[in-house]
């Protein structure tokens, strides 16, 4: 009798024991799926051969872009003749650039050096935030430039009226809204979202597309808000961009002499250079379907636009600009008779 009740006990411990497993097992599948502690970026990882030369190049290419942005900013805010509308957007798009460059490369070069790829969840979309609104941003004073050339060279004797301190502070803090207004409702939709796919990231940061590809969530919601606000920050910026350039080349066809033509041009020349660099690789990447996205493409695609064009635009508007090259020399005139 003692030892039939002994086995009834101890298969009810047994019982109790595999019910016990498998509710731990069940609540650690909930938490995989609720959510993912840390995200492992891959970047560049498949290349470890690599690793140093990648490191010495994006440094380098980093370095540039800060001590080259912050200097157009410094010769702009220590030259009185800058101080116009045309060299104030500039100074906030060199602003932006050194910002952008500050969001994503510094992780990068961490995790190529240390070989840490982890990153938490709570930096992967405070990553991804700031990633979107710099773009967003970069997007709209783009727009905003354009539009300050269109009022230059077309209509030259209301410009002054037109483009007024208090309307180019107005365009820059309007576009500075809109771009974390925009980027702040995907990152909160993204922090709801489960992951309970792999969390490794074959990217070498929190981009959109490819943490929207480890999600199990419906994202059907999502979608309608990204390609809305694509619509809104993309393709809107974008037309202004494009009506303001044909404006401008009817305008230029009208001007006489070969060398009125040369002069009216140069002033826009590094505006478009810069525009044809962003929008081109930013399309490459984002104005595709999800289901053709590529990693690779996307990681070269990324490198030109969050390492290159930054690092280029410094050199585009002060070799191309003379007003630029004069307060640059100024700048370092005055600096090395300090030094004296």
């Amino acid at each position: 009798m003692t030892s039939w009740a002994d086995n009834i006990t101890a298969k009810t411990i047994s019982l109790l024991e595999v019910s016990q497993m498998e509710a731990g097992r069940h609540l650690q599948e909930t938490r995989n799926q609720t959510r993912i502690s840390d995200f492992l970026l891959l970047g560049f990882s498949e290349h470890p051969e690599q690793q140093p030369l990648l490191f010495g190049l994006f440094l380098a290419m980093y370095l540039v872009t800060v001590l080259g942005n912050l200097l157009i900013i410094l010769a702009i805010g220590s030259d009185q003749h800058l101080h116009t509308p045309m060299y104030f957007f500039l100074a906030n798009l060199s602003f932006i650039d050194t910002c952008f460059s500050c969001t994503i490369v510094p992780n990068l070069l961490m995790n190529i050096h240390t070989w840490h790829h982890t990153i938490s969840h709570t930096g992967c979309l405070v990553q991804m935030y700031f990633f979107m609104a710099l773009t967003l941003l970069d997007d709209f004073l783009l727009a905003v430039m354009a539009y300050d050339r269109y009022v230059a060279i077309c209509l030259p004797l209301h410009y002054t009226m037109i483009m007024c301190p208090q309307r180019c502070l107005l365009l820059v803090t309007v576009s500075w809204l809109c771009s974390h207004f925009l980027a702040f409702s995907l990152t909160l939709l993204m922090s709801q979202f489960s992951f309970c796919a792999s969390h490794s990231i074959p990217h070498f940061f929190c981009d959109l597309l490819p943490l929207l590809r480890l999600t199990c969530s419906d994202t059907h919601v999502f979608h309608i808000t990204m390609f809305s606000e694509a619509a809104l920050s993309g393709v809107v910026p974008l037309t202004c961009v494009l009506v303001s350039y044909v404006h401008i080349i009817h305008t230029i066809l009208r001007v006489p002499s070969a060398g009125g033509k040369h002069r009216v041009f140069s002033t826009c020349g590094s505006h478009l250079s810069v525009v044809t660099l962003f929008y081109g690789t930013v399309f490459l990447v984002y104005f595709q379907p999800s289901s053709s996205y590529s990693a690779d493409t996307g990681m070269v695609a990324s490198v030109m636009y969050t390492m290159v064009t930054p690092m280029l635009n410094p050199f585009i508007y002060s070799l191309r600009n003379r007003d630029m090259k004069g307060a640059l020399r100024r700048l370092f005139g005055r600096r090395k008779y300090s030094t004296q």
